[in-house]
């Protein structure tokens, strides 16, 4: 009896151990060790098919771009970047709460030649990107460029925007900026000269890439201090994003918030102001001009302001004190000429004066 219950209780101990020890021998998932992973519903198809294109192991929430583009391989990436793809059939696809999606892509034909891949690749936030091979029947194959052998250029720092808008960026003019960075040569051969590609992309649109030369350099192990020009179209305002790619391959991307031209804002704001004021000035004039005039209506004189006299060195003669014509002497009734004396009144009663005559 004792021996079964021994017995009993081994065999539960190794259970027990049994399903202590089956997590750690099943396999981690692929999206935890390999990240983004990529599937298409079938690995060849023709221009005006579609294909079902799903992916796990990527960021919750996240807008991806999906893109038909040739002269690519999972190993190399798209070589010459998105101006590989057929970017007029490409689609959008949010990921959902566990970094999975499914989208329909139509098969369309890229603007090289193939290999050919199905690129995913993140629209904002931090850059991710995986490809699955495609083939796509009836478009031509070539086969991919040389890879570059011996020097392998590397960031070392962070980029960043020096620089500073002027007074006409205000008004409109195109903002720039330079970005900066320092580089490494990683590889065993010499680099001269490399030609960079810097893009500006505004919200969810693809970047637009310029060739920017470099005139260098670089030993193998050594660094140098890079600064590329770049310049937004004119009146640009808003979130950009600046990328910039070598080989192929996105190196670095560096935010850049740009104000709004508030100068051009305030020239529209007076010119709503002074164009309706000139027109009403003017409509003013010509009914003025065209009114018709009242009858008997005076008309209006300008008044010429008095010049002042010069001083002249001979006085002048004092002013003559104007008579009063009620003191004029032919004005007064009843007083003989000449008599400037206050009237009388001569009556019978009043007494006389005697006067002497003299001799006759």
């Amino acid at each position: 009896m004792s021996g079964n219950v021994r017995l009993l209780r081994l065999s539960v101990c190794a259970t027990v151990l049994a399903l202590l020890l089956l997590p750690l021998a099943l396999p981690a998932p692929a999206n935890a060790a390999d990240g983004p992973s990529v599937k298409l519903s079938a690995a060849q198809a023709g221009t005006g098919g579609s294909i079902t294109v799903s992916g796990t192991g990527w960021r919750p929430r996240t807008l991806l771009m999906l893109l038909v583009c040739g002269r690519a391989t999972p190993s190399r990436g798209v070589i010459g970047g998105t101006n590989s793809c057929a970017n007029g059939d490409g689609r959008a696809v949010t990921t959902d709460a566990q970094g999975g999606f499914s989208r329909k892509l139509p098969v369309a034909e890229p603007p090289v030649p193939c290999p050919c891949v199905v690129h995913v690749a993140t629209v904002t936030g931090a850059q991710a990107e995986a490809d699955a091979v495609l083939e796509v029947a009836g478009h031509p194959v070539a086969p991919l460029p040389a890879e570059q052998s011996g020097g392998r250029l590397a960031i070392l720092s962070d980029t960043r925007l020096t620089g500073s808008s002027g007074l006409l960026t205000w008004f409109g003019a195109p903002p720039s900026r330079s970005l900066a960075f320092t580089i490494g040569n990683a590889g065993t051969s010499t680099i001269k000269d490399p030609v960079f590609q810097v893009g500006s992309a505004h919200g969810v649109f693809a970047p637009q890439w310029d060739d920017r030369q470099w005139h260098g350099t670089l030993a193998p192990g050594g660094k140098a201090q890079v600064e590329l020009p770049v310049e937004l179209s004119a009146g640009a305002h808003g979130d950009y994003t600046v990328s910039l790619k070598y080989d192929g391959r996105v190196l670095a991307e560096q935010p850049w918030g740009v104000g709004r031209p508030w100068g051009v804002t305030l020239f529209w704001v007076l010119l709503c102001l002074v164009v309706p004021a000139a027109l009403f000035r003017i409509g003013m004039a010509a009914v003025d001009r065209v009114r018709p005039r009242r009858p008997g209506g005076a008309h209006r004189t300008r008044t010429v302001p008095r010049l002042p006299r010069p001083r002249s060195r001979t006085p002048e003669p004092p002013p003559s004190t104007p008579t009063l014509p009620w003191f004029s002497p032919d004005s007064v009734p009843g007083d003989p000429a000449g008599r400037l004396s206050a009237p009388h009144t001569d009556s019978p009663t009043s007494p006389t004066t005697p006067t002497t005559k003299g001799p006759t």
